[in-house]
């Protein structure tokens, strides 16, 4: 029987300036994320929709969330396998096309993993381990639009 996971969070909005949404221009795009006993994350919109660039938004903690889940289940799945990680970087990127309506879609996420191997010997294993970290992540199982990989693997 599979096992189901809920996950609440709280979403706040904070942009209220005096007059509420009277106006698209009226009031500021900010708001927080948070989650018990977590600190909040300070969110806004895209600044293309009038948010705040010092401020998360929701397209980039979704691109975010791919990049975790991705770099969790491999270095699980490295573990298991006896593959030693001795460093992982990420630098995802989303691309999100508006229509012209307002809305829009994501059309891909190209994560870019940048792994460190402790064991030469084992570079050629990698591959495999990005592909079933692939199968195996929520988020990614969760969209509807491709989610590629470029993975690049070095050893100290």
């Amino acid at each position: 029987m599979p096992k189901t996971h809920h996950y609440e969070v709280t979403v706040t909005w904070t942009g209220d300036t005096g007059s509420g949404t009277s106006s698209y221009r009226a009031y500021d795009r900010s708001h927080d994320v948070e989650a018990d006993g977590k600190p909040p994350i300070a969110g806004s919109a895209d600044p293309a929709f009038r948010g705040d660039p010092a401020k998360w938004n929701p397209e980039e903690l979704l691109v975010a969330s791919l990049s975790q889940c991705h770099m969790l289940w491999f270095l699980a799945l490295c573990a298991q396998d006896g593959i030693v990680v001795t460093g992982y970087t990420d630098r995802p990127h989303g691309t999100m096309v508006e229509t012209p309506d307002g809305s829009g879609r994501f059309e891909e996420v190209v994560l870019r993993p940048k792994v460190t191997l402790a064991d030469q010997a084992r570079v050629a294993d990698v591959a495999k381990v990005h592909a079933r970290a692939h199968e195996m992540c929520f988020i990614a199982n969760s969209m509807n639009f491709p989610v590629r990989h470029e993975p690049e693997t070095v050893t100290v």
